[in-house]
This record gives structure tokens, C-alpha cells and sequence, in this order.
């Protein structure tokens, strides 16, 4: 059975609501930037630093973000979003196959709603205290969500186009930070007044997705394999593939599951992320903010060119390319910032070096390993790959939110060079173990993992796992 390329109104939708939930990802990482200095000073004046004033009381701005107290509740404002995540993220696989994917994704709009109304109050009561709780419930719905929306939009898309699907589920985490770091701008929300809407306008995204979660179909591959409802499934798939009626077997291989009845990676461009304005200061480019943004439209452009590119050049070699682009990046831009201090120019050079390593991060590294996870596992282990993949990013948020600061403190101009190590590795376990997935069912790429295993796995076995039922 050839597969249709077409997108009917019902996919577009569906997977048009599932990223919505990547959107407020997004929006959250790339929010939290450009308001920096503005927060930084509200908690000074919260708490009363001392230390942080000159000598008529008031607080230079200098001071405040040297003084060890305001830096560890910045760093915790930031990096808890990450602690949230993390805890989510082990829940993902336990909440996907209990409640189903769309149910799951509607409930967890539930601590993204009320982590925004903790932002909205934040002048009105302990400033950081509320902050960090508003980061830590948006981020257990970011670990959710960015678990969920993946399951999903790969389990109904048709497979000649789950690469360019997956895809925008990276696209709408950058343009969620595009936005966030425009509306950061002290023309728009980036002010003294207005910082606390800034930070919850994501919640207008929650709402949004909440209504339309109402009227999405759920996974077929859900409803057959965990439900047994073999109508329904077959019903839902019609509605989202526009298919015609077919023969059983036929629907079974447009499904992707035929083989099983005949048996019965991210923590350099966090970094970028979150302390962009900060890199660009170091690099005395006037106007930070605005080259903030520069790299969130170039960043949004890129990932536009990988969705026309993952289904063509492939997930592998878009992958091993944009790790050595990016390796080359963090090597060059370590030279601009050491010798920027006796050569003047070479601060273009770390600007140009940020831009090429965003670039290079949308067209593999940023995009493929959203949607490859749930490629290389076929259902049954798939919401737990998934869960784990996603435990290992949040890890690696947390880590970059809290630590990059002291690291940087520490190592100086020379604190990518640790990226440029790791990014080394990551392109040898690309090369040596993760094959390619481009144009394959769950099932062939199942089947590519038991060739290359020597002890294999049985099919019965599978099946086992899975639940699926006798008729199956």
C-alpha cells in the first residue's frame, strides 16, 4: 500500500495542537532571558541587599548581579523550570498509556494554567519565591508535554511524512522563543511594570490547547494496540489519513503494524538559550537584546530548512553535520571571546559564531531527536524510550540553567571548549549506532535493531508487551 502524502484538515489540526505544548516550552526557555537585569533588581529590592547599593541607597544594577544571593535565586528561577521537567518527564510513558495521549496532554495543561498565575501575582507578594514555584510547574508541564506531543504526532502520521511532521515540533519551541524574546524588548513586556505578564503569557497557548485538545482524534496505533478497539482505530485513521476503505490487511500495513501480527540527544544551545543576552554582553556587542533576537529568527529559519530537508538528505547525515557545524562553532567563538580584548573585531567573530552554531543546531540536532526516539521503538517500549530521552534533557537543562554561570565564572572565554569536547562524542555514537530511519515503518527499523542483535526478538514476545489482544 503506497502511502498518500496529503495532509488532511484533521492531521494538520491535530498535530497543529499537539506542538502547541512545544510553543509554551519554548516561550518558557527563551523567556526568562531578556528580563534578566529587570527581575535580578525586583529581588534586590525584595529582599534589601545591602551590598547591592551605593552610598545614596540605591541599587546599582552592577552590584546586584554580583551578589551571591540574587545570582543563586537567578540561577534557581532559571533552572527550576528544568527541575519540573525532570520529575515529569519519568511520568510520561505511566500517564500516556493510562489515559491515553489527547486525555494526558489536556490534563497536563493543568500545571501550566496555574504555573502562569503564580507569574501574573509575583509583584504582589515574595517575588522569588513565587517565581521559582511558577518555573517549577511550568516545567512539569514541559517535561509532559514534550513527551506526549511526540508520542502522538509520530504514532498518526503517515510515514512518508513523520520526519517533516516531527519537525515542527523543534519549530514551535523557536518560535516560541523568538516570540518571548521579542515581547522581552522594553518597548513591548521587558519592563520594570510589566516583566510578571511577560513571563505568563504562555498561558493564553494552555487555554488555546485545552479547547482544541476537545475536538482531536486519539492515536489509532493507541486505540488498537492498548484498547483493542480495531473500529475505532480503523474509523480514526480514515478521518486522519484520508483513507479509503480498505481490506484489514491493508489497514493494518498503512497503520505500520502488520509485521506485528504475522509475529502475534542538548545542553550547549540551552546555554545559547538562556544566557545569550550575557555571551553577547561579554562580547561588548551593543544592543545584546537585539542580537538575542537575531538569533532566535535565524534559529527559526533553520529549523523551516530542516523540515523540507529531513525527509530528503535523511535523519543521520543532517544529524553527524549539524554536531561538527556545531563543534567548529564552539571552537571559533571561544577564539573571538579570548582575543576580543586586543583585537577589536574579533567580536564579530563570536557574533557570527553564535548565529552558525544556531544554525547548524536546527538543520539535525535540534528537530531529529524529538521524533527519532519514538522512530526507534516500536510501541510497546516506546512511551518509556521516550520518558527516558526525556529525563536525560531535562537533566541537562537543569545542569546548564543552574552550573553554566559558575562554569563560566570559572573557566571564562574558555568554557565552550567543554561543548566542543562532548559534541566530539556525540557525533561517534551518531555514526556508530543510530541508524537511519528516513521512509521506514516502526516495524522495518524494529526489524534493522534485531539484525544487527545477535539474540534477536521473538515476535510472541512483542506482541506480549504490548497487550495487544488474541485477534490480534
Amino acid at each position: 500500500v503506497k502511502e498518500s502524502k496529503d495532509v488532511t484538515f484533521t492531521l494538520f489540526l491535530s498535530v497543529f495542537t499537539a506542538v502547541l505544548g512545544f510553543f509554551q516550552y519554548g516561550y518558557c526557555i527563551g523567556v526568562i532571558n531578556a528580563p534578566q537585569q529587570i527581575i535580578m533588581m525586583h529581588y534586590a529590592k525584595v529582599l534589601n541587599i545591602e551590598t547591592a547599593k551605593n552610598t545614596t541607597g540605591s541599587f546599582l544594577i552592577e552590584e546586584v548581579v554580583k551578589d551571591p544571593t540574587i545570582m543563586m535565586l537567578w540561577s534557581l528561577s532559571v533552572s527550576m523550570f528544568a527541575v519540573g521537567g525532570m520529575i515529569s518527564s519519568f511520568t510520561v510513558g505511566w500517564i500516556g498509556e493510562k489515559m491515553s495521549r489527547v486525555r494526558a496532554m489536556l490534563l497536563v495543561n493543568i500545571f501550566a494554567v496555574s504555573g502562569n498565575i503564580f507569574f501574573v501575582v509575583a509583584k504582589s507578594g515574595p517575588s522569588h519565591i513565587l517565581v521559582i514555584i511558577g518555573r517549577v510547574l511550568t516545567g512539569l508541564h514541559g517535561g509532559l508535554s514534550s513527551g506526549l506531543a511526540p508520542l502522538y504526532v509520530g504514532e498518526i502520521a503517515p510515514t512518508a511524512l513523520r520526519g517533516a511532521l516531527g519537525t515542527l515540533n523543534q519549530l514551535a519551541v523557536v518560535i516560541g522563543i523568538l516570540i518571548s524574546q521579542v515581547l522581552g524588548l522594553d518597548i513591548l513586556f521587558g519592563t520594570s511594570k510589566t516583566w510578571p505578564l511577560l513571563l505568563s503569557l504562555s498561558g493564553g497557548a494552555a487555554v488555546l490547547q485545552i479547547f482544541l485538545l476537545l475536538i482531536c482524534p486519539e492515536s489509532p496505533r493507541y486505540m488498537y494496540i492498548k484498547c483493542g478497539d480495531v473500529e475505532g482505530a480503523q474509523k480514526t485513521t480514515r478521518m486522519i489519513r484520508g483513507l479509503e476503505t480498505k481490506t484489514y490487511e491493508e489497514w493494518l500495513q498503512e497503520l505500520g503494524m502488520a509485521s506485528l501480527v504475522k509475529r502475534r540527544t542538548r545542553g550547549d544551545m540551552i546555554a545559547i538559550f538562556y544566557y545569550s543576552t550575557d555571551i553577547f554582553n561579554k562580547a561588548h556587542v551593543r544592543k545584546p537584546i537585539y542580537a538575542t533576537i537575531g538569533v532566535g529568527f535565524v534559529n527559526t529559519v533553520f529549523t523551516v530548512v530542516a523540515l523540507f530537508l529531513v525527509e530528503k538528505a535523511g535523519r543521520r547525515i543532517l544529524f553527524m553535520a549539524g554536531l561538527l557545524g556545531m563543534m567548529v562553532c564552539t571552537i571559533t567563538m571561544t577564539l573571538g571571546l579570548v582575543l576580543q580584548p586586543n583585537i577589536e573585531w574579533m567580536s564579530y567573530v563570536s557574533l557570527v559564531s553564535v548565529f552558525l552554531f544556531v544554525s547548524f543546531f536546527e538543520i539535525g540536532p535540534g528537530p531529529i531527536p524529538w521524533f527519532i526516539v519514538a522512530e526507534l521503538f516500536s510501541q510497546g517500549p516506546r512511551p518509556a524510550a521516550v520518558a527516558i530521552a526525556g529525563f536525560s534533557n531535562w537533566v541537562t537543562n537543569f545542569c546548564i540553567g543552574m552550573f553554566f554561570p559558575y562554569l563560566a565564572k570559572l573557566l571564562g572565554a574558555y568554557v565552550f571548549l567543554v561543548f566542543a569536547g562532548l559534541l566530539v562524542l556525540f557525533v561517534l555514537f551518531i555514526y556508530l549506532k543510530v541508524p537511519e530511519t528516513k521512509g521506514k515503518s516502526f516495524e522495518e527499523i524494529a526489524e534493522e535493531f534485531r539484525r544487527r542483535s545477535k539474540k534477536g526478538l521473538g515476535g510472541p514476545t512483542e506482541m506480549e508487551h504490548l497487550g495487544a489482544n488474541q485477534e490480534a
